[in-house]
């Protein structure tokens, strides 16, 4: 068995085909992870979760802040839909309450220990250890799952915390991880959470550093952490992380890593977008 891990899809569905095709990917046998934002801006977003969806067991999904966008327009959390969004075929499709119910009930963070890695979406915040981080993740999965998802999003939309403090509420403690697992790039080296910043590392002010290079992260050195969500950044690796998104939906390209405990080897596509 082969387990890969691939970067954000965000709809390109025939980039993905190809990319699992060069790999010669047999569900039957072998496992993909996917880094999450399985939809949105990219053409084939309903045909992209169909397929992820009908590998069963055999596909690994955290979600993205991309599948918390569509999970909050199906539940009319988010008034506004955004400029760039290819949302509609899904919300409209006959088995929308279908995918969206699958898509609620993925993870925000896939641990494994044979691998010695951990899937997530956008990154750790350096206080939490991978213990914690998954304990927060779990408070969240049951919020999105249960009847009280239309509350969360709704209220992460509107506020969110960048600083994890003991006087934080419930909301505002889920807010800050549901955003620090799905939005985050960047960190001040205190560990608060800078939101709006999305280009490459050496773009940005003096201040700011990648979550990834936070001084004394708690979750470095117990785990791999694998992730998406940062196009700019590309191809990513050292000895605690590796990001993965090629930002195919922006005409680059659609990473996959083959992942063992000892190296990782890179498979790409070349993404047209039209």
């Amino acid at each position: 068995m082969t387990v890969y891990a691939i970067g954000d899809v965000q709809g390109c569905y025939t980039p993905l085909r190809q990319l699992l095709d060069k790999l010669d990917f047999d569900p039957s046998q072998d496992t993909v992870w996917f880094t999450g934002d399985l939809v949105n801006r990219g053409p084939e977003s309903l045909a992209t979760l169909r397929y992820v969806k009908s590998l069963g067991d055999s596909a690994i999904c955290v979600l993205g802040n991309h599948d918390l966008h569509l999970i909050a327009s199906y539940l009319n959390a988010r008034h506004k839909p955004g400029k760039r969004d290819t949302l509609d075929a899904v919300l409209a499709a006959e088995d929308a309450d279908e995918l969206i119910d699958w898509l609620q009930h993925r993870p925000l963070i896939h641990h494994d220990k044979d691998l010695n890695a951990t899937m997530v979406h956008a990154g750790l915040p350096p206080h939490w250890n991978v213990r914690q981080a998954r304990r927060q993740a779990n408070k969240l999965e049951t919020l999105l799952r249960g009847p009280h998802a239309h509350k969360l999003l709704a209220k992460c939309y509107a506020f969110t915390p960048h600083k994890w403090t003991h006087k934080l509420g419930k909301w505002e403690r889920r807010c800050y991880a549901l955003s620090a697992f799905t939005r985050m790039r960047y960190v001040y080296p205190g560990g608060k959470l800078e939101m709006d910043h999305k280009g490459a590392p050496g773009s940005q002010n003096g201040r700011i550093i990648p979550w990834f290079e936070a001084p004394h992260a708690r979750w470095r050195g117990q785990s791999r952490i694998i992730f998406g969500h940062w196009a700019t950044l590309g191809t990513h690796q050292d000895n605690h992380v590796l990001g993965i998104d090629g930002g195919c939906v922006w005409g680059g390209t659609l990473v996959a890593a083959t992942l063992t405990k000892s190296e990782i080897q890179y498979t790409e596509v070349l993404c047209t977008v039209s």
